[in-house]
């Protein structure tokens, strides 16, 4: 198992404009693959779907999750400026209403 680097980690939720839809689930996972696939600056990449809270404490109102880490911040800053990532962006933005993003920098413990 690969850990996340330490540098700095973007967690983003997508909240799909019709998430029961088969066909804008696949839409969305084929625009996230091609994403993962060429970008040029994600060191390790996470995509997942929430299951089922049993805890008041636990969101699940969320369709997708993104857990990107980068060596730096430097690193994510390129990454939000390349190709794929707007090429994601364009492709697949019709398909949510709602995205929420948080970016954290590690802590050496």
């Amino acid at each position: 198992m690969k850990n996340l680097d330490p540098g700095f980690v973007h967690t983003v939720y997508f909240w799909l404009n019709n998430p029961d839809s088969g066909d804008d689930q696949k839409q969305f996972e084929k625009a996230m693959k091609k994403f993962m696939k060429k970008s040029k600056h994600a060191n390790t990449h996470y995509v997942g779907k929430p299951p089922k809270a049993t805890r008041d404490v636990v969101d699940d109102s969320f369709t997708y999750a993104l857990i990107v880490s980068f060596k730096s911040a430097k690193e994510q800053e390129k990454y939000q400026k390349e190709k794929a990532h707007l090429e994601f962006i364009e492709e697949a933005q019709s398909l949510w209403n709602k995205v929420i993003v948080y970016d954290s920098q590690g802590v050496k413990l």
